[in-house]
């Protein structure tokens, strides 16, 4: 798996240092509530789970599995819902957990999904933010990193479900994904 990167792009203390600042962050604004901590599906998993344990206020923890992409590389522009939650969220804040935003669509559409459910406020938590991929008006309210357009594996993202588990965030060699 190590040999299929490019290269590193952060590595694993630079995530954890991070997350941790991040998180501690909206903890502050979550201290006289109970927020609804939502993970996104498989690719946020261990972003999620770094980002909760960082929290000290009151929060409950559900999923939703929504997918874009399939087991390519670039978004189909129609929104799936896998895996929906089992919380209601009328009346709730809602933090959404992601790994990464891209083109937008996914996290423009759950946002309103959410909202539409009569949630009270829906703030996005990234880990990676891709910009010059943006296609809809969407921006998370706190991201950890700005990347460049890479594509990138590892700590929870992957290419055709594998690399989830590689401790770092990597670039994917060009050829594996191109099939050369």
């Amino acid at each position: 798996m190590h040999n299929d990167c490019e290269r590193i792009m952060l590595t694993a203390e630079q995530i954890r240092s991070r997350v941790k600042e991040v998180a501690q962050t909206v903890d502050a604004l979550y201290q006289d509530k109970r927020p609804l901590a939502v993970g996104i599906l498989k690719g946020s998993i261990l972003f999620y789970v770094d980002f909760v344990r960082e929290l000290t206020c009151p929060v409950e923890l559900d999923f939703m599995a929504v997918s874009s992409y399939g087991s390519g590389t670039v978004s189909s522009g129609k929104l799936r819902i896998k895996k929906d939650l089992d919380s209601d969220v009328k009346g709730r804040d809602v933090i959404i957990i992601e790994d990464i935003i891209d083109s937008g669509f996914t996290l423009a559409n759950l946002k309103a999904l959410l909202l539409e459910r009569g949630a009270r406020s829906v703030l996005i938590v990234t880990l990676l933010n891709k910009e010059g991929r943006r296609e809809y008006e969407i921006a998370p309210d706190f991201n950890c990193f700005d990347i460049e357009n890479e594509f990138v594996i590892g700590y929870g993202l992957d290419y055709d479900e594998r690399y989830r588990n590689l401790p770092y965030i990597g670039i994917l060699k060009r050829e594996i994904y191109e099939g050369k």
